[in-house]
């Protein structure tokens, strides 16, 4: 990705605007969640109940500091599966403000196996970013049909080819048993083993 294709996208999350990235899964949709209005925007846009959390992408596994405490079950998956399609949602360290929804003690996070993503994301910092779709129906898996969509709604659409992934598997760890949100790209069975292991 050229470095003014960089500057353009990261204006327009600067600015609050959503933009659609491609990712290691699907398309998605992405904003800054600390810009004002912004989250509310995407789920405007989907029209996402706001009881459904929007995730947050990170560049590397190091950046899940900042946002939740890493216990050993958690270093153990981000090892495993990190970068990849791994959604794991904890509780949040004082101090996260961000209102993506949802639960607001809890905040779910991903490191995607997508270099062109994660270059913008080590610009960026942490960025709210779901599937590129109105809610209920498929992803979006080209940049074309994100386009046809949402139209203006999205200031800029990054075009990384034909994203055409099973979605990330969400779990959720906030209490002592992990517990599968979304059964995806990973089987929830391999993470349980995976914990199991470590216990």
């Amino acid at each position: 990705m050229s470095p003014p294709k960089l500057d353009e996208i990261t204006q327009a999350l600067a600015a609050g605007d959503v933009v659609a990235v491609p990712t290691d899964t699907v398309y998605g949709l992405a904003v800054d969640p600390s810009a004002p209005g912004a989250v509310d925007r995407v789920f405007a846009l989907k029209q996402r109940p706001e009881q459904f959390q929007l995730p947050v992408l990170i560049a590397d596994p190091t950046g899940l500091v900042g946002l939740a405490q890493a216990t050993a079950s958690v270093e153990r998956l981000i090892s495993r599966y990190w970068p990849g399609p791994l959604t794991i949602v904890l509780p949040r360290l004082t101090g996260v403000t961000f209102d993506l929804g949802g639960d607001p003690a809890t905040i779910g996070v991903r490191c995607p196996d997508s270099p062109l993503l994660r270059e913008l994301l080590r610009r960026t910092g942490p960025l709210a970013v779901t599937s590129a779709n109105r809610h209920g129906e498929p992803p979006l898996r080209t940049a074309g049909e994100v386009r046809r969509r949402f139209g203006a709604g999205v200031t800029v659409v990054l075009d990384g080819g034909r994203c055409d992934r099973t979605p990330s598997t969400v779990i959720s760890l906030g209490s002592p048993d992990a517990k599968c949100l979304r059964e995806g790209a990973i089987p929830f069975a391999e993470i349980a083993a995976s914990l199991a292991a470590c216990s």
